[in-house]
Parts: C-alpha cells; structure tokens; sequence
C-alpha cells in the first residue's frame, strides 16, 4: 500500500475505538506477518507458575519480593512493572467435580494429564479439581476448588497506553502488538492511569514504564514467547489470533457439551470496548472472580467527541466575549454623541 493510499484509507475512521481488523498495517507495516497474541485456556492451569519464572529470566525482570498475603497462595499477588505474568490462585466455594477424597486416584498418570494440556480428551479435561460438579453431593457438601488462571498484558486493538504516551515510547508491532521502549519513557505514568487493566506500571527503581513485549525480541528471531514455551499444560497457547479464536472457540463448545456450563471466553470479542485483546481467555467463571474488569472499554474511546463539545464550549465561550466587547463599544459611542451635542 501506498502512502497515499493509506491516508486516504485512514479518512473517516475513528482508530480510538471499534473493530480494527489490521492493526498493525494502520500503524504503518508494510507487508506485515499475522497478527499473534495469546489464548490462556485456565481449565488446565495448574498454576505451577512457570510462566511467571520464564518470563523474568528471558527478560531480566528483577525480583520484586516474595509477600504471602496471609489469604492465598499467590506470593505475587498481582501484575506490575516487575511481574509481567501473575498466576491468581481464586479459591471457592463450589462442588468439585471428580476430585472426592473416597475415590482412588492412584492408577491415573497426572503428569501425564498434565502434558497432553488442551489435548487431553474431553471426558478427562472437562472434569478436573477446577472443574465444578452440576449439583451437590448426595450429602449436600459443596465442598472447595481452586481456579488459576495466567493473567498478563493484554495488547489491546485499541490501547489506550499507546494513545496517551507523550514521547513515543509505545508503538505497535508488525506483530499487532505493543511495547515500551525503556530508553524513550519518561515515566510520566499517562499510560498507567489510561489502562483499563490495570496491567502496565512504573518501577520506582528505574522511573519507566514496563510491561509484557509478548517477547518481541524471541518473535523477531522466529520464536513462541518464553511464558507459552515453559507452560507444561499447554494452557498459555501462542499464534496467530484468528487460528487461536477459533481454537479457544471449539476448546468452549466441547466443555458445554460435557456440562460444564460455566465456561466462557474474555477478550477475544473484536467488537468489544477495546476492539479485542491480542491476549484473551477461557475462564470458568465471572471475569470479576478473576480480578478482571466486566466491561473494559478503551479509556481514550471519547476523546474526539470531548475536543468537538470543548471546541464548541471554546467557540460559544469567544462568540459571548465579542458580544460583549460590542455591546460596550456602542454604550460607548452613545455617550461620546451625547457628550459632542
């Protein structure tokens, strides 16, 4: 495509909301490879968290403490400038599916469950200690189970950090995805505040902003993202965007079937509030069970309609401004008249 041809592509959009089905060539690549991203498939998260321990070794992230909550087994508790992937341990109320204690467990290979991730069979994946029974047990114990999902950077269609920065420091890859460049940010925090994550943050070690690159470095040289290759589940899954879309789509259908109707996909609608997540989920609840946001819409989506009402406040504002200058001017030529009789 063109220079020209882009611009004149690019008259009439609004690129701060709505479907984007090129990201990356909007941002200016030329014949750029698909857009990739990640589908976490939290059924068969373990919650091992190697994820969490790839992604700071391939990147160099520095230790950022080990503090117990007192409330769960989640030491990093959250995702910030340095912990680009947080496993949440949500602990529940809910009837467990084939997880009683009275039945023998001992014949299964759970490694080798483990290993076959999304692959497993459906009779075997779709019951597992995350997996809710559909009733209680004859006794009426509901008893507990454990959801652990991956949580990280989002990559965004519409991503509001990458609208607010002030230097440049975001930009878009030919991948569709969005990265800080360390040596640029000024560490101003627009882009933590405009998030409607919560994902990136500032380091006060460093002063700059840091977040998730999907591995941009391994993407260039060919390579799957270190928190994907290390997952033993294959729950963190990495590719292509439409392939995965379709891959989490039928992982859905085939946990209906099963029964469990709880299950669900986030992120993955291009026609939500930030036109689709470059990384997106399969949950087996409410997204609020997870610490993610319902609704989430791209925080910078009213910004031209806020500059159309402030210009016509500005223009309504300088219109009364020169009346009045013009109603005092002829005051005062009436009594200058007066004053000449």
């Amino acid at each position: 495509m063109t220079d020209t041809s882009r611009r004149s592509s690019l008259i009439g959009r609004n690129l701060l909301a709505g479907a984007e089905p090129d990201v990356a060539g909007d941002a200016g690549h030329d014949g750029h490879p698909p857009r990739v991203g990640f589908f976490t498939d939290t059924s068969v998260c373990i919650g091992c968290k190697a994820c969490e321990v790839a992604c700071k070794e391939w990147n160099a992230i520095p230790e950022d403490g080990l503090d117990f909550t007192g409330m769960s087994f989640d030491n990093t508790q959250g995702l910030d400038a340095s912990s680009w992937r947080h496993v949440a341990f949500i602990e529940q109320s809910k009837p467990l599916g084939r997880a009683e204690a009275a039945v023998d467990h001992s014949d299964v290979d759970v490694l080798a469950l483990a290993a076959q991730g999304s692959g497993t069979p459906v009779g075997e994946a779709a019951i597992t200690p995350t997996s809710p029974a559909p009733s209680p047990s004859a006794d009426g114990q509901t008893g507990l189970r454990w959801l652990m999902a991956s949580d990280v950077c989002k990559h965004c269609t519409h991503a509001a950090c990458l609208d607010v920065c002030p230097t440049g420091a975001l930009f878009r890859t030919e991948f569709g995805t969005v990265v800080v460049q360390d040596d640029i940010c000024n560490g101003c925090g627009y882009c933590v505040a405009a998030c409607p994550y919560g994902v990136i943050d500032v380091r006060p070690e460093d002063g700059g902003a840091h977040k998730c690159t999907l591995c941009y470095d391994r993407l260039g040289a060919g390579q799957e993202p270190a928190c994907a290759k290390a997952c033993p589940t294959d729950s963190i899954q990495f590719g292509p965007l439409d392939e995965l879309r379709e891959r989490a789509a039928a992982r859905v259908e085939e946990l209906h079937r099963v029964g469990v109707e709880d299950a669900r996909l986030y992120g993955h609608d291009p026609e939500d509030g930030v036109g689709g997540d470059g990384a997106f989920f399969l949950l087996l609840d409410e997204p609020e069970v997870y610490g993610l946001p319902p609704d989430p819409v791209v925080t910078t989506r009213d910004l031209p309609s806020m500059w159309r009402h402030a210009g016509a406040a500005a223009l309504a504002l300088l219109g009364g401004v020169a009346a009045v200058f013009a109603a005092n001017a002829g005051m005062s030529g009436r009594r200058t008249g007066r004053r000449g009789r």
